[in-house]
């Protein structure tokens, strides 16, 4: 079977409205798929101004916004209007990248006509709950996950951390790798620009530690800022470059130094720039199944101090392109950071290793790997009817 031949609906609870690095990538997958001939039709939620224009043809969901968290929309199912839209399109595999409502019935759609679906893992849910105070509530959200996943025909998930999770969660027989790919014409070394930092108030001797992403408390905001005020008492010319926005930020803003610099969500250039002008990022996240943040810091050659958790164990190997610490180690990370502050050769020696590492990655070669389970799982129906 050939990529030609694919007819691919896929269903997003996310696609364009807010810009993160899943809907990104699954733009990235759809930009792919089209260069390949095959035909792709996306379904999810649509606001007025999208974060960016969508790649493909995009038909709207219904949705409403998720009670406080109002930037983010939850779809409403599969009202009749978009099942007759599927049915004219007639996809011979479904792909769901969320768990909600509107995947379970597009589960549901395709089963009850023979039609594959796989399911994409680009977050661990679950380990949101924590930040909610709702940890009591986590075992009911991953029996829901599993009664969705179990029902696709395969998995795709972003690193073997998080395919290794899934597996001991039972959540189905048959994951494959879906990686992450990096830009390097926009996110490399030669982005790095010192008088961009100057304008900024940051001075050359000063030690730039980033944050990268959504400013949204599941990001391990505390753990950031905690990990910051510890750094402080033995780096005390440690500065913090926050770039992103989110409903967060307040609170961020108020729990980090005052000398923090807060330079709002940037794309393309602008945003390679500001990350390789930084020293190191650090990435105190445990919800992410991949963590691209991390991929686009080692391929602009910076180290990466981060705590352990899925996707991030594939990225970074501790001592070699950075350094690890356990969920809850915040004294860990502060001197992990200390000791590139105090060692530029270390952190450049460690830059330079997460730089080749990241050369690996080609965004072709990736995606192309999603066109072979959607074969696989199309050819195996086949020889079940």
């Amino acid at each position: 079977m050939d990529a030609s031949d694919l007819r691919i609906a896929l269903i997003s609870g996310n696609y364009n409205y807010v810009r993160d690095g899943a809907n990104q990538s699954l733009n990235r997958l759809v930009g792919y798929l089209l260069r390949q001939g095959a035909k792709v039709r996306v379904y999810a939620p649509t606001v007025e101004n999208p974060a960016f224009e969508p790649t493909g043809d995009l038909v709207s969901l219904p949705s409403v916004p998720i009670p406080g968290r109002g930037e983010y929309r939850f779809p409403l199912g599969l009202p009749r209007k978009v099942r007759k839209d599927l049915e004219e399109f007639a996809p011979n595999v479904v792909h769901i990248a969320s768990p909600d409502i509107s995947s379970h019935r597009a589960v549901t759609w395709a089963r009850k006509r023979g039609i594959p679906a796989i399911a994409s893992v680009h977050t661990r849910f679950e380990t949101y709950l924590e930040y909610y105070h709702l940890q009591m509530f986590e075992p009911y959200m991953r029996a829901a996950l599993r009664r969705l996943y179990r029902r696709c025909d395969a998995l795709i998930a972003p690193a073997q951390s998080t395919v290794a999770v899934l597996e001991a969660q039972r959540m189905n027989d048959e994951i494959h790798i879906w990686s992450r790919g990096v830009d390097r014409e926009q996110f490399n070394p030669e982005r790095r620009d010192m008088e961009w930092r100057r304008s900024l108030g940051i001075r050359d001797e000063e030690f730039l530690v980033a944050f990268l992403g959504r400013i949204v408390i599941e990001k391990g905001l505390d753990v950031f800022a905690d990990v910051i005020a510890r750094l402080k008492k033995t780096t005390p010319d440690a500065r913090v470059l926050v770039i992103g926005k989110g409903p967060a930020k307040p609170w961020f803003e108020q729990h980090l130094p005052d000398d923090a610099v807060f330079i709002g969500q940037v794309t393309g250039a602008e945003l390679a720039r500001a990350v390789a002008s930084s020293d190191v990022l650090l990435n105190p996240s445990v919800t992410e199944a991949f963590g691209n943040v991390t991929l686009e810091a080692m391929a602009c050659g910076l180290p990466v101090v981060a705590t352990a958790a899925t996707g991030t164990n594939s990225l970074v190997e501790n001592g070699e392109n950075g350094f690890l610490s356990s969920p809850g180690d915040n004294q860990g990370l502060a001197d992990s950071l200390a000791r590139y502050a105090a060692d530029p050769e270390l952190a450049a020696r460690h830059g330079q290793e997460g730089l080749r590492r990241a050369r690996t990655r080609d965004w072709d070669r990736i995606n192309s790997a999603v066109v072979d389970v959607y074969c696989r799982v199309i050819e195996r129906r086949r020889s079940q009817d």
